[in-house]
């Protein structure tokens, strides 16, 4: 069983967070639900997040203990990457490879995307979709064995059903039932997980 980590404060002087606070009384989740359903709200100023997401606390605490140990990140986009900072973020959803892959191979380029970013990070990554739910399906379907996915894309075709069957398939995720979401939405809560682990590492650092 992982042990959750330490939590950061989440900035209580910070006036989006007591806004957040002051509307909803999010005190009967588990720590790290709590601190990325929080941010996911911020994100989104969307308060149905509360319920509409699906958090596994000791899927996350596991994820917060490989970014404390340096996994690869992998984006499904730009949109999603540019919203990690600090973070080396692989993202090959541009890259001239990906459109060559995506024709020869009769593929979608979210797809292609998942296939030359797996050939880079390898099993064990943390995968950020925000965009595309055909990177939904190809996470499931190639075997990526990922420490997590953080399965957050948005749309009103496939994304709901493509965030369901990951929840089906078993894989480590943190994920939401209905069709929103979207890049900033998936960044948001990536970025809690991050904060948490460098939370995790600073309280190590001072008990030695």
């Amino acid at each position: 069983m992982v042990t959750g980590a330490p939590i950061p404060d989440a900035g209580d002087g910070d006036e989006a967070y007591r806004i957040v606070r002051s509307r909803i009384d999010l005190s009967r989740l588990a720590p790290l639900s709590r601190c990325v359903t929080e941010r996911v709200i911020m994100a989104s100023a969307d308060f149905d997040y509360a319920t509409d997401l699906v958090c596994d606390e000791q899927v996350l605490a596991a994820g917060v203990e490989e970014l404390a140990a340096g996994v690869p990140v992998v984006a499904d986009g730009v949109t999603v990457a540019a919203g990690i900072p600090g973070y080396p973020v692989i993202c090959t959803s541009e890259d001239s490879l990906t459109a060559r892959l995506a024709r020869t191979a009769a593929i979608s380029r979210p797809a292609a995307a998942v296939r030359l970013a797996f050939g880079q990070a390898g099993p064990g990554a943390i995968w950020v979709v925000g965009c595309a739910a055909e990177a939904v399906a190809e996470i499931i379907s190639r075997n990526v064995q990922p420490a997590l996915v953080i399965a957050l894309p948005v749309g009103l075709v496939g994304a709901a059903e493509a965030k369901d069957a990951l929840r089906a398939s078993g894989l480590p995720a943190l994920t939401n039932v209905s069709e929103k979401g979207g890049a900033a939405v998936a960044a948001a809560a990536f970025c809690a997980l991050a904060d948490a682990a460098r939370a995790r590492d600073e309280a190590a650092a001072r008990s030695h």
